[in-house]
């Protein structure tokens, strides 16, 4: 029988952790089986478990005022994983019926602070809900993680890029052997598909996939560096949560349409809105490809 991935857990609060033992309950569930998690509540703990075995497919990591400081011992070892980084809703005073745009506003400002490398998953915390999913997406793009061009500047001195290949290839060969999956994409977990999931927390991953188009929209035909980052991070969340074609279109449609009446209230043409069809395209075009990858090959 194939082993489980192993995912670690690094959690301070006792609230936290309550909250986060359901979703990691569904993980362990015979039909899923393919997680084994391990919760520590002392980064000293957590270190030496990685010193003495190295066996670490995921992070799941709580905001806390330390966090930057373990992520830093992490760098320092040379000790680069898959990584969510999870707001904990026992704390945060905002709202679940935010705003998206409140929603994204608050991972730029916040979350996005912590520096590891460019494959980390964060997590608000009306995004609680979606462990699951935020766990594959970290590990396909851990995978794809680019040695020299995604590792900040601090880690790339003293990070080998030979090292994190190494660990990439493990990891895929671990995916290959526990999921009979070949290529950087393995089978997903039904119970994150967007028909599966309950009806807020279906509402709340919409939201998210609009506020992302939008941005991606915005930056399309500027010069911004991360707009392939972006694309590539909307494409992983929609591939992962199984979302239909015609419900990406929707979203196109949808934001075309307000930006429409958004310029005729400036008294300005909606015909430039007629490129942004190539921005649908190019979408469709990268989530294509990666349900082409996710295949298996014959063996």
């Amino acid at each position: 029988m194939r082993s489980s991935l192993s995912i670690c857990v690094f959690c301070t609060s006792e609230p936290f952790a309550q909250l986060l033992l359901p979703y990691l309950e569904e993980l362990l569930l015979p039909e899923v089986g393919r997680y084994h998690s391990t919760i520590f509540r002392s980064s000293d703990d957590l270190l030496a478990h990685i010193q003495q075995t190295g066996h670490v497919d995921c992070l799941v990591l709580e905001v806390e005022p330390e966090l930057q400081a373990f992520l830093d011992q992490l760098q320092q070892q040379a000790w680069f994983f898959p990584t969510v980084i999870l707001e904990s809703p026992v704390s945060d005073p905002t709202p679940t019926n935010s705003e998206p745009a409140d929603l994204a506003d608050g991972q730029s400002n916040h979350l996005e602070e912590f520096s590891y490398h460019a494959a980390m998953i964060c997590l608000s915390a009306q995004q609680f809900n979606q462990i699951g999913l935020a766990i594959d997406q970290a590990i396909s793009k851990f995978i794809q993680l680019k040695p020299g061009k995604q590792v900040p500047a601090t880690i790339a001195e003293s990070f080998n890029s030979r090292e994190l290949m190494a660990q990439q290839l493990r990891l895929a060969e671990k995916l290959k052997e526990r999921l009979d999956y070949l290529g950087v994409y393995y089978k997903r977990n039904p119970r994150n598909f967007l028909r599966h999931m309950a009806s807020p927390q279906k509402e709340d991953l919409l939201r998210q996939l609009k506020a992302d188009y939008r941005e991606i929209i915005l930056a399309y035909f500027s010069d911004e560096p991360r707009l392939n980052d972006k694309i590539d991070h909307f494409v992983n969340v929609a591939f992962f949560a199984d979302v239909p074609i015609s419900q990406i279109v929707e979203i196109h449609m949808e934001l075309m349409d307000e930006f429409s009446k958004h310029l005729k209230l400036e008294g300005r043409s909606d015909e430039v809105l007629l490129d942004y069809r190539l921005t649908l395209i190019d979408t469709l075009a990268h989530l294509c490809e990666m349900y082409r990858r996710s295949i298996p090959r014959e063996s």
